[in-house]
């Protein structure tokens, strides 16, 4: 048996690439239209609609594009002016007065043909900017705008979608008296006002101003070696509570490293200090 894989015939339709079709501008009993037939007649009544299709010539040039599905960022200029100015004579043959912007559009148009035809002088240093730019910069900013007048269009609107409805009613006057409010109720009610303002109520601590490393120091600067200091003339009593207890604790701790010494006679005699020896 042979490995070989039987051969696939090719027809000649494949062998085409495929397309891009254009796009047809109207449909005709099931037929698209992608040119205008020659014996078209159109009435004067009709030309006020033909005048809305388009309302400018950046409209114009948006829907030749995009009848195509070209590229908008790669313009084919001489095909697009070539249907412009068909356009244009087609609407001049109508007996139809041209706006002057679609007279300049024209001419904007020729002048970026024969840009791109025009040979570039070899002596040009810097590398030339497109022709093209600059009107596919106004095609893609006018596409923006005539989609977001789209979108702002299908938004509801008043009196359109939406119906403004008002509804009246009658006033109707109260004939009941006011109810008599006690003065045990509006104590009452006084007293749950006071219980929930005391729930948000808060009670700042602040840091005192003491510090038992400088009160150490203070103590060593009070005693001395050769003379004894009375252990309650290092209290100051202006101080309050806190610097008691600051006083207190400063003395402890130069009792732990040694530094001070406590003298007594007996259990009921004064306490002095006195720097350690």
């Amino acid at each position: 048996m042979s490995d070989t894989p039987p051969a696939v015939e090719v027809t000649e339709a494949e062998r085409i690439p495929p397309q891009q079709a254009e796009m047809p501008f109207a449909i005709v009993q099931g037929s698209p239209m992608t040119e205008l037939p020659k014996d078209l007649y159109i009435p004067p009544d009709a030309l006020e609609v033909f005048l809305e299709a388009f309302e400018g010539p950046l409209d114009l040039l948006l829907y030749l594009i995009k009848r195509q599905n070209l590229d908008i960022l790669d313009i084919p200029i001489s095909r697009i002016t070539e249907q412009y100015m068909t356009y244009i004579e087609m609407m001049q043959g109508m007996k139809l007065e041209l706006a002057a912007e679609y007279l300049v559009m024209a001419a904007m148009l020729a002048e970026i043909k024969s840009r791109m035809l025009l040979p570039r002088p070899p002596s040009a240093n810097q590398e030339e900017t497109d022709p093209r730019a600059e009107l596919v910069r106004r095609l893609q900013e006018y596409e923006r705008y005539k989609k977001a007048a789209v979108d702002l269009d299908l938004l509801p609107r008043l009196e359109r979608e939406l119906q403004k409805v008002v509804v009246a009613f009658d006033q109707r006057e109260s004939r009941l008296p006011p109810p008599d409010v006690s003065l045990d109720a509006l104590l009452g009610a006084f007293r749950d006002v006071l219980r929930r303002a005391a729930m948000f109520a808060d009670h700042q601590i602040q840091r005192e101003p003491l510090s038992v490393r400088e009160r150490m120091s203070i103590v060593l600067d009070r005693t001395r070696a050769d003379n004894f200091v009375s252990f309650s003339a290092m209290f100051s009593p202006e101080e309050g509570r806190a610097g008691a207890v600051v006083t207190l604790l400063a003395v402890l701790e130069l009792l732990r490293q040694a530094m001070i010494e406590l003298v007594q006679n007996d259990e009921r005699a004064p306490i002095y200090l006195k720097l350690a020896a």
